[in-house]
């Protein structure tokens, strides 16, 4: 595959920011500066940045490969409006930042364009701002709020009851039970203490029931989104509609992924070798995406406790002295290799080349 030096004439590097994004476009063959600029993030400010993009470069779409960081965040707006034209945009790999060197928006926009030049052009990762992207991190964004705040309030609700004498026993967490029958509290005769805190008590409990049917109600949008573009994770052990939206969050399109290794490192479960004299021994990286992170250990340990072929393997991998941390970590990679090659050979619904949104 020829590099990006070899395919493109110019490549744009964007430094991406909540009110100002940085540009900086580089000639592809030589790396050299051919204009830098700044605007703002705003509606207008987006189209000026187009517009100057456009008359640096010639207005020659298919010459020019857009290297911008943060297209899932503060870049979303402007990955979109540049797709839509018809550029090819790509995710920016983190700047490398030197030991004493500078740093500044513009070095780190020359540092997102010059990062592709020795690129295969092939095997950039190309954003992707679809339907099926956006729907699942508004709902994976809302989920997140939403147990967030459950587990806060049922935190409230229990220390309430147990600095009180209310007539619940709140010893341990509160069952489901226990939450409704306190959500149905009359006002009672007895003090102004003990009556605040019933009142204050009925709040949080009717806020999380509330929260509860909220939370249904988007995990059966996040099945339903699963089950229309990759139903065949949901016929894996130990993947619910959840973990299945993180991981198709993450894959996004096939082509984005080009390797299983590299869905293992993306998640933090490529192991690392860290061996020292007679000590063979492996670790799992600690970069990555987090949420993809979480999503394989859960598998995992659902896997370890539930799946027969999974049982029998930490039982063996046991008896040959691996400590089960060690057994986890072979067990999050082999389903990092697992799920990969299931979403390999599925046809995703919303795969379309960079060139066609063009059209």
């Amino acid at each position: 595959m020829p590099s990006v030096s070899e395919v493109y004439e110019f490549v744009v590097g964007v430094d991406t920011h909540a009110k100002v994004h940085q540009y900086a476009i580089v000639k592809a063959t030589t790396g050299e500066v051919v204009a830098e600029a700044g605007f703002p993030t705003t509606g207008p400010g987006l189209s000026r940045a187009v517009g100057w993009i456009g008359r640096r470069t010639g207005g020659d779409l298919d010459g020019v490969l857009v290297s911008a960081e943060g297209t899932g965040s503060y870049g979303a707006r402007l990955s979109r409006a540049l797709l839509q034209i018809g550029y090819r945009v790509v995710d920016a790999p983190a700047p490398k930042r030197e030991r004493g060197g500078d740093k500044s928006d513009t070095i780190d926009a020359v540092k997102a364009a010059r990062a592709m030049l020795a690129r295969d052009s092939g095997r950039l990762a190309d954003v992707r701002v679809g339907d099926l992207q956006g729907s699942l991190k508004i709902l994976l964004a809302a989920r997140a709020r939403m147990t967030n705040e459950s587990t806060r309030q049922h935190n409230a609700l229990i220390a309430l009851l147990r600095g009180l004498d209310l007539g619940v026993d709140a010893r341990k967490k509160l069952t489901l039970t226990q939450t409704r029958a306190v959500a149905r509290w009359r006002v009672r005769a007895e003090g102004p203490v003990e009556s605040l805190a019933r009142a204050e008590a009925v709040r949080l409990a009717a806020r999380i029931l509330q929260l509860r049917e909220e939370i249904a109600v988007n995990h059966a949008q996040l099945k339903a989104i699963v089950t229309t573009h990759a139903p065949v994770l949901l016929e894996q052990s130990g993947i619910g509609p959840f973990n299945a939206a993180i991981i198709l969050s993450v894959w996004s399109h096939q082509g984005r992924i080009h390797h299983e290794a590299a869905l293992a490192r993306i998640g933090g479960v490529a192991p690392i070798e860290v061996s020292s004299g007679n000590s063979k021994n492996h670790r799992l990286s600690r970069g990555g995406d987090r949420q993809l992170n979480r999503a394989l250990h859960s598998i995992a340990k659902t896997r370890m406790r539930y799946d027969p072929a999974t049982i029998a393997y930490v039982d063996r991998r046991t008896q040959q002295g691996l400590s089960k941390a060690r057994i986890r970590r072979c067990l999050k990679r082999y389903i990092a290799r697992q799920t990969y090659r299931t979403l390999q050979g599925t046809t995703d619904r919303e795969c379309i080349p960079h060139t066609a949104l063009a059209a």
